[in-house]
């Protein structure tokens, strides 16, 4: 029995040595299990942190851009009343400056009505003066008069409703005027219509 109280006590004294061994890792492991964490803990914390700075400062872009547009979208609004306004005032403008041109000119021949039953030369008079004030108060409204005999024929200037055949006259020259042409600037108003020699 001896032997078996020393195996015995062995066997007893060698079961809380192989607990503890056991225990140990389990111990350390936790350990490291713990510092993994706490270092993955500490990266996503970093990584969190600098997702929201970026989120600030992406925010805070578009904010500023937003802004910007707004801005934009408001100044150009206000262009485009302001040009439609000043649209509406030039054609007005435009009417007025002409109609004060033509003025003076409807005047004139309101005298001559009223004067028509008198003598015939007196009239013609009248209407050839009225006629001379035409040309300038035209210059005035920056409108040319165009189409004179003797002048090239130019299809873009002219429309020709008579054509003749004369070697006193050069090849497409204008023999005759039946109505004048007018620009405005570069822009024709009307044709002039003419004869054509050749």
């Amino acid at each position: 029995m001896s032997e078996n109280s020393e195996t015995s006590t062995g066997l007893e004294e060698k079961a809380p040595e192989n607990s503890e061994t056991v225990h140990e890792p389990k111990d350390q492991n936790s350990e490291k299990e713990k510092k993994e964490k706490k270092s993955e803990i500490r990266k996503l914390k970093a990584e969190l942190e600098a997702s929201n700075r970026e989120l600030a400062s992406v925010k805070k872009s578009l904010e500023e851009t937003t802004d910007k547009y707004m801005r934009l979208a408001a100044e150009y609004d206000n262009f485009r009343k302001r040009t439609q306004s000043d649209r509406a005032n030039i054609y007005g403008d435009a009417v007025s400056d002409t109609l004060s041109g033509l003025l003076p000119i409807v005047d004139n021949l309101q005298y001559a009505a009223k004067y028509s039953s008198g003598e015939p030369e007196k009239l013609a008079e009248g209407l050839k003066m009225i006629l001379n004030k035409l040309p300038e108060t035209l210059a005035k409204l920056n409108i040319k008069s165009f189409g004179a005999a003797g002048d090239t024929f130019d299809p873009n200037l002219h429309n020709a409703v008579l054509h003749i055949e004369d070697e006193n006259y050069g090849e497409g020259e204008i023999v005759d005027v039946m109505q004048c042409g007018y620009k405005y600037g570069d822009k024709v108003l009307r044709y002039a219509m003419v004869k054509v020699a050749n």
